[in-house]
């Protein structure tokens, strides 16, 4: 047998109980806005067919797809993110979902990258989309939404950088080439907010453009100014309640996945400067394009990785509590029979209750309510059972009380 430690993959992640705690509370935050705006919850599998994932995102996007032949032969893929799954349930169950669908999801999406800080091979996408209308309207949804569910995080700030699709084709079409195609210019464009002009520049020029094109192209891009579409739904978004100077025009935002064809954005938090922290737009080909309907599509998928690291670099987490509530010790056999009685009758109360599994010293029983952060902890001994009570620790303060159990239930309820 092997005496080296196993070990995760890189690129991938374990959570423990703190840190799935703190995530647990952004993501509640979150799924509580998406309810609010009537968003349906979806679970799509978490390995597709190798020929619907591939050829939807681009090319360059298409090399970080994990993709691979299973033992039965087949052709799989896992999610390289939420939107082409979906597409694809729309296309599927299209005699079943309501008009106007809108859902939500929160999953693991995988992509080839090499690992970095803040970049992983797997992480957690939740996502808001609606479906069969191209109505402006529909775009201001998603805006609203997303900006009320950062708010609802905590986020003193939060910025939803937009731009049009169309704006970008409009602009950078005249600069394609029979060798360079303008979604190859828009995935070099895309890298903005993340290179300099003069990297931008060298690797257009790589891909085949001339220097004075290449400026040609950044000045265009610097110069587009917000189409007609773009100010509809800017300000059907304010009359839903995103703030004026939230919404700022980004002329060089592309979103590098092919699929998109009107409206994009991206959300930043100023205060975080690790990155945009979600992105999403309207893309209304792209059922269509799996074999599905011709079904007009808006969304949005929040980096939630980025989400819980920016709220946990603000202080917006609180500190972070057990499951349980309160521990009921065991420490003699003969008492062990009322320590499980008690602990029957606090679940059945609804309160978290952990109850320790071995015969022990008391003080490693309260440590190990301190470890675990349990704020409440229960000592039955001869005496509690002669007199039919318990005693109640607080382990916050230090104080004890010998307390009949109902006493106990209104306590710990009220705390």
């Amino acid at each position: 047998m092997s005496n080296t430690t196993p070990q995760i993959l890189k690129g991938f992640r374990d959570f423990l109980p703190k840190e799935k705690r703190q995530r647990d509370f952004v993501l509640n935050k979150v799924i509580e806005i998406f309810k609010k705006y009537g968003f349906e919850p979806t679970q799509t599998p978490g390995l597709e067919s190798a020929k619907l994932l591939l050829g939807k995102y681009g090319d360059e996007a298409d090399k970080l797809v994990f993709n691979f032949v299973d033992n039965g032969g087949r052709e799989v893929g896992l999610p390289y993110d939420q939107t082409v799954p979906t597409a694809r349930v729309l296309a599927q169950y299209q005699n079943e979902l309501p008009k106007f669908f809108r859902r939500y999801q929160v999953m693991s999406v995988f992509r080839a990258e090499k690992p970095q800080k803040g970049r992983y091979r797997e992480f957690t996408q939740c996502d808001i989309d609606i479906f069969g209308t191209t109505s402006s309207v529909a775009d201001a949804e998603i805006l609203a939404c997303t900006y009320e569910a950062f708010k609802n995080v905590g986020f003193p700030s939060v910025k939803l950088k937009i731009n049009d699709r169309q704006t970008l084709f409009t602009t950078l079409k005249p600069f394609a080439t029979d060798k360079l195609d303008v979604f190859s210019i828009i995935q070099t464009i895309d890298k903005l907010d993340k290179k300099t002009s003069e990297e931008i520049s060298s690797e257009l020029i790589k891909k085949g453009l001339s220097d004075s094109t290449t400026s040609q192209v950044l000045t265009a891009i610097k110069n587009a100014a917000m189409s007609d579409n773009l100010s509809q739904i800017v300000d059907k978004a304010v009359a839903l309640g995103v703030p004026t100077d939230a919404i700022e025009f980004s002329p060089n935002l592309a979103r590098g996945l092919d699929y998109y064809t009107g409206m994009i954005f991206e959300v930043s938090i100023p205060e975080y400067a690790a990155g945009s922290c979600g992105g999403g737009g309207r893309y209304d080909n792209l059922i269509e394009q799996i074999g599905g309907p011709a079904t007009p599509a808006v969304g949005i998928a929040f980096g939630f990785d980025r989400m819980v690291e920016a709220a946990l670099s603000l202080k917006l987490i609180p500190p972070v509590q057990a499951s349980a509530q309160v521990l009921v010790t065991i420490f003699d056999e003969s008492i062990q029979a009322k320590s499980l009685e008690v602990t029957k009758e606090l679940r059945a109360q609804r309160i978290c209750t952990e109850v320790y599994p071995e015969l022990d010293k008391l003080g490693k029983q309260f440590k190990l309510a301190n470890q675990k952060n349990i704020p409440w902890v229960i000592v039955i001994g001869e005496e509690e059972i002669k007199q039919n009570k318990v005693t109640l620790k607080n382990m916050k303060s230090g104080e004890q009380e010998l307390l009949e159990i109902t006493e106990v239930i209104e306590v710990i309820k009220s705390d």
